[in-house]
């Protein structure tokens, strides 16, 4: 019995970890439910790979804990002193040009993901032990999303637009959150708006590479620290990094993005009473 609940706790930490509070499991307000299995799960053919473009080489240092270092001040940005945003130079190009100030910058991404309603991609996931993890992700907003991991992981991460579902199929156990306590609940927002929603911390461009940073401080566990990457030529979305209440970084990158196909309604559904 021991062995299960550690194969499930770790389980549960790896797909936690892609919303930003892998380190948390177990608060009080978290409802496990132990359930059965009506029939054995059955196994799926593995997606094929050719053909995909693959994402950024995961950066040197990810997955340890941030060591504390002197803030730096975010000056308030104003009508008279627009706050302007560090940027690194890129190659000229017809396309986008890079926002000048913090605002625009957040004005970008909002519009950016205000601009659909459904999503689907392919994801890779470096988690903070060193696990790197893929799948494919869902959204349909106002509230629907859906991080289906592949084999060998058995955990499945199901939002229904009111709770966020971790279920694992191989040890037939599902625990249900919030979805109010996961701090990428803005990806899923009806209509995103960062700086009312979040406390924009900072912006920054590195080539074709805009980079939002910003703080939830309602998610469980206390504080998570998101920086949004999205490419500015491209228009697309990227990825991001989590940084959870313990100091522990999670990165996720997407890629082969569809904001066209509309994703199948039984994603997103969570079975309250059996787990298959």
């Amino acid at each position: 019995m021991l062995m299960t609940r550690r194969l499930r706790m770790r389980a549960s930490i790896g797909a936690l970890a892609a919303l930003g509070f892998a380190a948390v499991l177990g608060g009080a307000s978290a409802q496990p439910l132990n359930l059965q299995p009506s029939k054995p799960a059955i196994a799926t053919a593995k997606p094929s790979r050719s053909g995909t473009r693959l994402p950024p080489v995961r950066p040197e240092g990810l997955g340890l804990p941030r060591t504390a270092t002197a803030a730096t001040p975010v000056q308030t940005a104003s009508a008279e002193a627009p706050q302007r945003i560090a940027a690194t130079p890129a190659k000229a190009s017809g396309k986008s040009s890079a926002p000048q100030t913090q605002d625009e910058a957040v004005e970008r991404l909002n519009a950016y993901f205000n601009g659909f309603a459904t999503l689907q991609a392919d994801f890779i996931q470096f988690s903070a032990d060193g696990r790197r993890l893929e799948g494919k992700l869902y959204i349909q907003r106002p509230g629907k999303m859906r991080f289906e991991y592949r084999a060998p992981v058995t955990t499945e991460v199901i939002a229904d637009g009111t709770s966020v579902a971790i279920r694992d199929k191989k040890l037939a156990t599902q625990d249900i959150y919030s979805i109010g306590q996961t701090p990428l609940k803005f990806l899923v927002k009806e209509r995103m708006d960062l700086a009312r929603d979040s406390v924009v911390m900072g912006a920054s461009t590195k080539g074709e590479i805009l980079s939002v940073r910003i703080e939830d401080r309602s998610t469980l566990g206390g504080t998570s620290k998101i920086t949004l990457n999205y490419d500015i030529t491209a228009n697309e979305l990227r990825g991001w990094v989590v940084i959870d209440p313990q100091g522990y970084e999670t990165t996720v990158s997407v890629y082969n993005l569809d904001t066209q196909r509309r994703p199948d309604p039984k994603n997103f559904t969570i079975n309250y009473e059996r787990v298959l």
